[in-house]
């Protein structure tokens, strides 16, 4: 196929020294590729523009099950081969479901790179969907949900949290799905979900490593081609509600101490104020001097473990504190704590010298994600799916490095407040343990 059937329509760094391209094919495929020659390896992914957010309720579940059914049989690959063929090379082949998209991933030698092409543009368009292999996945993914959900205190606690903070949208149930759901999918839906979503027009392939760009791009045009688009779904438009109030659920679990998982209402990852939130989070739990692991672990021990984490998510986030407490202390006491400091650092806005280690932090942080091709890849794939472009990844340094004293103390106040939050609590089931001597 001539090289004329693709359309160059963006170029941008990718990280320094490497710069990203963005070609799109006459059937809507999109191609970033990114030239790193470091080393003879590529970083091959294909992102589908499909996350939990686009499955309906009733069917919930459906693609994460797909993360699971599309290393199985193809039309011309008989069960284990994709896989087989993979090992073979050296390499290795992944997939990651997440609330906006979902994503193949395939680690593999240079030389080797027309065959990861083949094999993911057979599994895009002959997947073999029958009741025997859809079956046995569908067990694969019940067992995963009793391990990492129902048998999982940390499982239950972030199923629970974005349950009841999420009224309205998607992102209120999980990427895995509920279990009644994921035993109900009937093999049509299955089957329509495949044509619906696996379809050139909804595909981004990421291209990054050692290889030629003619090359890639003949080779990709001959393999995807002559697969048809599909029609897509009108993209949902629910907006959820402003939180007016605390939501708070507590609940006894088979564990030691209490477990706590807050959840404040944030922007999403494309607004102004996500970069300062991702500064306030490090000034909270990122380091053992931020201020909530000082005071909590090191200072009074009455915490295990604190950890701050800011959702990258498409629509509205959240900014996740979560704490385990120690012995002889109790999630009421951590909450007090918490406001203590959110109040302080929204009085008083922390100190230039804190800011500035913080953001330092956030910045080491985010470069360190594109040193290797695959980390290069995942970034590209997911500002360009999520974010609608991938030459965003490179505003966000720019983003954490522009934050003030001033604007931490502000985003506190305005998003890290009471009634803009949700609380999941996990408590012994027994509170009559007896104290170690």
């Amino acid at each position: 196929m001539s090289l004329l059937s693709w359309t160059l329509e963006a170029e941008a760094p990718a990280g320094r020294g490497t710069t990203a391209r963005r070609h799109r094919l006459s059937n809507g495929l999109v191609l970033i590729s990114a030239i790193d020659r470091r080393a003879p390896i590529v970083a091959l992914q294909t992102w589908f523009r499909v996350g939990s957010r686009h499955e309906k309720p009733g069917a919930t579940g459906m693609a994460h099950l797909f993360e699971h059914l599309m290393f199985g049989q193809t039309e011309s690959l008989p069960p284990g081969e994709f896989d087989r063929l993979v090992e073979r090379t050296g390499g290795e082949s992944n997939a990651a479901t997440w609330v906006d998209w979902t994503y193949y991933r395939l680690s593999l030698p240079a030389r080797d790179l027309a065959l990861g092409i083949r094999l993911e543009a057979e599994r895009m368009q002959h997947l073999v969907l029958e009741s025997g292999p859809v079956e046995s996945e569908r067990d694969v993914v019940t067992n995963e949900r009793r391990e990492r959900v129902e048998d999982d205190v940390d499982g239950w606690l972030d199923e629970q949290l974005m349950a009841l903070a999420f009224t309205l949208h998607p992102y209120r149930w999980p990427t895995i799905g509920w279990m009644e759901d994921i035993r109900a999918l009937s093999l049509p839906d299955i089957r329509a979900f495949y044509r619906t979503w696996y379809a050139p027009n909804n595909a981004t392939i990421i291209c990054v490593g050692d290889f030629e760009e003619p090359a890639l791009l003949d080779l990709i045009a001959s393999h995807y081609g002559s697969i048809p688009p599909a029609q897509l779904p009108e993209p949902s438009q629910v907006h959820e509600p402003a939180q007016t109030r605390e939501r708070i659920v507590r609940a006894p679990k088979p564990i030691a101490t209490d477990r706590l998982l807050v959840g404040y209402k944030a922007p999403g990852q494309d607004e102004a104020d996500w970069a300062v939130l991702e500064i306030v989070a490090t000034l909270l739990a990122g380091c053992p001097s931020a201020r909530l692991y000082r005071r909590l672990v090191i200072a009074t021990e009455a915490a295990s473990s604190v950890d701050a984490q800011l959702t990258p998510f498409r629509d509205p986030s959240l900014l996740r504190l979560a704490v385990t407490a120690a012995r002889g202390h109790t999630a009421d006491e951590i909450l007090g704590v918490i406001d203590e400091e959110l109040a302080l650092m929204a009085e008083t806005p922390p100190s230039k010298a804190e800011v500035e280690k913080a953001k330092a932090i956030a910045e080491t942080d985010f470069w360190t994600s594109l040193v290797d091709v695959d980390g290069k890849a995942e970034a590209l794939g997911h500002y360009e799916i999520a974010l609608g472009d991938f030459r965003k990844v490179n505003t966000l340094a720019e983003r954490l490095a522009q934050v003030t004293a001033d604007d931490v103390a502000r985003v506190v106040r305005q998003y890290l407040v009471k009634d803009r939050r949700t609380i999941v609590i996990a408590e012994p089931e027994n509170d009559d343990t007896e104290d170690e001597s």
